[in-house]
């Protein structure tokens, strides 16, 4: 349409410049030629060159101003869409959003860590780190690493790991994850081999000695200490075989951890069976067992070998522990839809600040006195793993110098 308009512009120009000239041109004819004649026509081809001029089309410089495409709008940020916060809501981990290093977007689990006043603050000081301040300081270099460890953070003890993906316009989006759990399972993998390690050389460090000893004695004068040095090789000997028994006992119950026993056991038949073994066995206080299980069954869902480790260990620990001539009891005992054994000794006692860690592995109240009584420092932590996996509940109490009882209850099958 517009370039119609121009087009009936021009010719209209035309027509009224031709006709310009033409009166003029009549106008000298009747005026006979004279200067002021031809001063009126050189007039009139001026205007008409005039009106043609101003009806030509504009330059195309300008035409192309006219028509150049808009520059491009400004992407929407991610942060401010209505579907981020919900989603970032819905994440374990604390996520934040910024823009121009201000938290504009906090979820859930962010705001639990660190407190509802970070959002509108700058990420500098809602996470208080030196590590964190200098790694976003330089967040727009090449060189910066994609993870950091903030450790002893948000208190001491603790690690957590920081992530950022950057986006346009200024945005960021921030991560962090706890590894403190990862951090100490890492530990107690470590403690454990070294602990092992030292448990192992050190009987076998006696055992090598008193070889080499004996490798240079001297015919039948030195029967008597042979035989006390063969004695100690035994004992040291058994000791090492006993603490490689509970190492894969161990290992073979956290493997089991996570599957429920399904298969139906009588506890009562267990324990009595335990009973017997150990009053049967060369323990200098096997007589000293008093046990009271009652007449009914416990039925529940287990392990049979895995119980009878436990009750084994239970009551050999109160062996071991108890004062010389005084009772070992045994109980077990319906309490509601549960099932509870009981093993108290009347030993020595434990202070009250060893009973968190006694189901550590490797853990002695009296690292002398277990190691004498052939005390490997696993039994309590393999009743404990037997315990969780058929969902019983452990409880320890004591008092010193007058004993110590050990209590696991179990859900019975019927309750």
């Amino acid at each position: 349409m517009r370039g119609a308009d121009a087009m009936f512009d021009r010719l209209s120009s035309l027509v009224i410049a031709l006709t310009l000239i033409a009166i003029a041109a009549i106008l000298a004819a009747l005026a006979g030629g004279d200067a002021s004649t031809i001063a009126i026509l050189a007039l009139a081809g001026f205007a008409a060159t005039a009106i043609v001029h101003a009806a030509a089309p504009a330059p195309v410089i300008e035409a192309r101003a006219e028509t150049a495409a808009p520059p491009p709008a400004p992407l929407p940020s991610l942060l401010r869409h209505p579907d981020f916060a919900r989603r970032a809501d819905q994440e374990a981990d604390p996520l934040l959003g910024t823009t121009d290093n201000i938290v504009t977007v906090a979820n859930d689990a962010a705001i639990r860590l660190l407190g509802r006043h970070i959002v509108g603050a700058d990420i500098r000081t809602a996470i208080r780190h030196p590590a964190a301040t200098e790694w976003l300081a330089k967040a727009a270099d090449a060189d910066t690493p994609q993870e950091i460890s903030l450790v002893d953070f948000p208190r001491p003890g603790q690690r957590w790991t920081m992530r950022m993906a950057a986006l346009s316009g200024g945005d960021r989006i921030i991560i962090l994850s706890d590894r403190s759990a990862i951090d100490a399972a890492d530990r107690m993998r470590s403690d454990f081999v070294a602990n092992a390690s030292h448990e192992l050389r050190t009987p076998l460090a006696a055992i090598l000695g008193y070889v080499e000893t004996l490798q240079d004695m001297n015919g039948d004068a030195d029967a008597g200490m042979r035989h006390r040095f063969l004695s100690i090789i035994d004992r040291e000997a058994r000791r090492m075989q006993q603490l490689v028994i509970d190492l894969l006992s161990i290992s073979r119950v956290e493997a089991d951890r996570f599957r429920r026993p399904t298969t139906p056991v009588n506890l009562a038949a267990i324990v009595n069976n335990t009973v017997a073994q150990l009053r049967d066995s060369e323990e200098a206080r096997a007589k000293d067992i008093e046990a009271n299980l009652g007449s009914e069954p416990q039925p529940m869902l287990g392990d049979a070998a895995q119980l009878g480790q436990l009750a084994h260990n239970i009551i050999s620990n109160a062996m071991k522990y108890g004062r010389a001539g005084t009772p070992v009891t045994v109980d077990l005992a319906r309490e509601g839809g549960r099932v509870r054994l009981s093993v108290g000794d009347q030993g020595d006692g434990i202070a009250p600040d060893h009973l968190p860690r006694l189901t550590e592995r490797f853990y002695r109240v009296d690292e002398a006195r277990s190691r004498s009584v052939g005390g490997t420092g696993l039994g309590l932590a393999i009743v404990k793993h037997i315990s969780e996996r058929h969902q019983g509940q452990l409880d320890i109490a004591s008092e010193a110098g007058r004993g110590t009882r050990v209590s696991v209850s179990f859900p019975l099958a019927n309750g």
